[in-house]
């Protein structure tokens, strides 16, 4: 195996590992819907790692998706008062 390969196989391991806290985990929490803002954060983030050969327009879209999912978590911690970004 070369490296490349070793990589992809730990990636993908560790993906499964997290697939599975998630699973488990879960459960036992109640369900958090995903906002239209997230989403729109999430669809730009992708775009980014997708359009990867341009590194200025790579770049712009991860910014974009990054600042769009920072501002969702601040609309979500100012509407709901038992989530805290500090101690």
């Amino acid at each position: 195996m070369n490296t490349s390969q070793i990589y992809i196989a730990v990636s993908i391991v560790v993906l499964a590992l997290i697939a599975l806290v998630v699973l488990f985990r879960g459960k036992s929490r109640k369900k958090n819907r995903l906002t239209p803002l997230a989403g729109l954060a999430s669809g730009f983030i992708l775009a980014g790692i997708i359009f990867g050969d341009d590194r200025f327009i790579s770049y712009s879209l991860l910014g974009i998706g990054v600042i769009l999912a920072v501002i969702d978590i601040f609309r979500k911690s100012k509407s709901n008062s038992t989530v805290r970004l500090t101690n």
